[in-house]
Formats: C-alpha cells, structure tokens, sequence
C-alpha cells in the first residue's frame, strides 16, 4: 500500500474520487520547501522548490497498486512522475509521494489557487477527466495525452452549453427537466464522440413520449470567419477537401468554405477566429462582425457554431496555401470579389452551410460595411 501527496487539481474531492472510481478520505497536509503555481499559460499547477515556504495539500494513505496505475494513466496524460517526499500532518510528518513534472515545457507562473481553479476549471475538468478515465485500461497515457486538446475542447463545449441561454418567445418553456434519460452508452470515442441514447419527453399536451433509440456525433463547439476587405471588396474562401462529403459519395468532395476551426478549452469565440484565420490563411483580422450562433445538424450532431464576417486586409499578394501540415491539412485560399461571390450563391457553386450563411449576412451589411 502507498501513501501520496496531493498538492494540485487532486485536492478537489470529487475528481479524486472520479479518477480512482471509488470514495476517499484523504486528511490536509503540507510539504516544506515548495511552493504550488500556476503551470504559465495552461489550466493546471506545478510545485517548485521554495526554502521557507510550503505546499499546501492533502495526503492520502492505504492506495493499492491499481489505485496507482489509474492515477500513473491519469496524470501521465500531463507528463508528471511520482517523487518520494516527506509531508506534514497533523499526526507528524508522512512519507509520500507526489506526482512532479518530468521532461515538461512548462515555465512556473503565479500563485496557484484552488478555489480560482474550481471557479475557473472544476466543471471542465470533470468532464474531461470522465472521458480519459473511461479510456484507462485500454489506451496508454501517451495516446491520452495526444488526444486530451479535443478531450478538454469537447468538456469545454458542454459547459459552455450548460451556461447558455435563448430569448423564450414563441419557444415552449420545456427544458432539460422534461426529457428523461432511460438508456445511455458510448460505442466510440477517439477525435469525435458517438454517443447512443434513448430517452423519454414530455409532448406539448402534457404526457411523456418515447424517442426511440438515437445515435449523436458529438462534435465540440467551432467558429467560421469569413474575411471581407470592404476597400477591395472581396473575400478570401478556402478549399480543401471534406471526408463527409466524400462519404456521402458526392463526386466533388472538395468545398469551398469560410476559415473554420474548434473552439479549445478556455478560448473565447472570437479567439479562436483570429488564431484560426493566421493558422488557415496567414491573415489578420482588425474586426469581427457577429452573424450569427446556432446548432447546424441538431437532430444527431452535437455541436454549437458561431459564425463572423471579419474585416481584414487581403492583398493581391495574400498567401495562396494555408493549414497546419501537422493536423494533415491542406488548405487553397482565393480571393473572390463580391459581385463573383454573389453569383456563386447564386449558381449553387457554394454548398457549405456557415459560408452560405455568412455571404447572405453580408449581402445584407456590405454597404454599412464599407462606409
């Protein structure tokens, strides 16, 4: 049986529990000589040497070896090992061990909290540690590892959803209360997510229906930024090839698209529109224009896009070729004048939901836009 120091997200009782899948009782502690920070720039703590100081934390005694094989895979997934170190309790000092960064980028940054991270990341963090403890056992942490940015996107994208709110109208006042879940199962899970369900709900006279069984592609959140240079008065497209189309068995699974992209952990909409329009097509946004925020496929297609027209600069001499060769991108870029657009609408040239969206948006505010 091992005994560990815990000093970080750990200290949060339930993701504890979540990760060794079972109740714990662990007692405070602390560890002379260190001190917890911020890892700058990410969403989770390191500790460092500080004489004088100490390392708030908790301990927790009597682990078996499949407890630490389940927190080996867990925070394997953030390149962290286990280091022999001596806490303080209140029964006297403990030897321990406690999981320390190895062979990590990360550079200390502030003062690390516990009650901001709950603020900020318990809820995130839940979800997206659900999803890698589901894995343990049959991937390695490595694999975790590579997969965790779309893991925590997709986290991101639940709590965000959780949070939203739409203007009730003509909207019925149902909610998430009136839909009982009675059959609930993963089948696949890797980059995207399928999840099966069956569920019963409450219909408009009053009594409870049956969905039948349903499968969901559940997709994280995403922006789509379409350029516009109101002096040239002109667009920048992009094109590259789409998997879906192709297995639709469309002969021309090459589309023409707005720039696009996921929306990761702890990035706003807007962020992630101008960190997506330089990574896809090298350009530089000076203003976002809101079009527009729904779910493009809700019947089976768990996602939320929110779509922008940005103003941008697009010279002639604007890169043709963009993407990250990394991610297996391949991505043309065009610069397209609005009359030439419109008549590509027009044609039926253009079959991407979000540009078709977006190229009305501006029809109707091109002027506004260039005055």
């Amino acid at each position: 049986m091992k005994t560990l120091f815990f000093f970080g997200t750990l200290r949060h009782a339930p993701l504890l529990d979540l990760v060794l899948g079972r109740a714990t009782a662990p007692v405070a502690a602390s560890l002379p000589g260190y001190r917890v920070v911020w890892a700058e720039g990410e969403s989770f703590p390191m500790m460092i040497e500080a004489p004088g100081e100490q390392a708030e934390g908790v301990v927790l005694a009597g682990l078996s070896d499949d407890d630490v094989a389940r927190l080996d895979f867990y925070e394997g997934a953030f390149a962290y090992r286990l280091v022999t170190v001596t806490a303080q309790t209140g029964a006297g000092p403990v030897e321990a061990l406690v999981y320390m960064p190895h062979d990590a980028p990360w550079r200390p940054g502030a003062p690390w909290s516990l009650a901001d991270w709950q603020a900020r990341w318990g809820a995130l963090t839940m979800i997206a540690a659900a999803e890698v403890m589901r894995a343990f056992g049959r991937m390695s942490a490595e694999d975790i590892g590579h997969r965790l940015p779309i893991i925590r996107a997709r986290a991101q994208a639940q709590v965000s959803a959780a949070a939203r709110r739409r203007p009730v109208t003509l909207s019925s006042p149902l909610t998430r209360d009136d839909v009982a879940l009675d059959h609930y199962a993963i089948p696949y899970e890797k980059f995207f997510t399928v999840e099966e369900m069956r569920a019963r709900y409450r219909r408009f006279d009053g009594s409870w229906g049956q969905t039948g069984d349903r499968a969901i592609f559940q997709v994280a959140d995403a922006v789509t930024v379409l350029p516009y240079d109101p002096v040239q008065d002109r667009v920048m497209l992009i094109e590259q090839l789409r998997v879906g189309v192709y297995a639709s068995g469309d002969p021309q699974p090459w589309l023409l698209e707005p720039i696009a992209g996921i929306v990761d952990a702890g990035e706003s909409f807007e962020a992630t529109a101008h960190r997506e329009a330089m990574e896809e097509a090298h350009v530089e946004l000076s203003a976002l224009h809101h079009v527009a925020g729904y779910y493009p496929t809700p019947g089976g297609v768990a996602q939320y896009l929110v779509s922008y027209v940005g103003i941008a600069h697009l010279p002639d001499e604007a890169p043709r070729i963009g993407g990250i060769e990394g991610e297996g991108e391949n991505i043309r870029n065009l610069l397209v004048g609005f009359k030439e657009l419109v008549g590509m609408l027009e044609a039926g040239e253009l079959v991407n939901a979000p540009l078709l969206l977006s190229v009305q948006w501006l029809m109707l505010n091109r002027d506004r836009l260039r005055g």
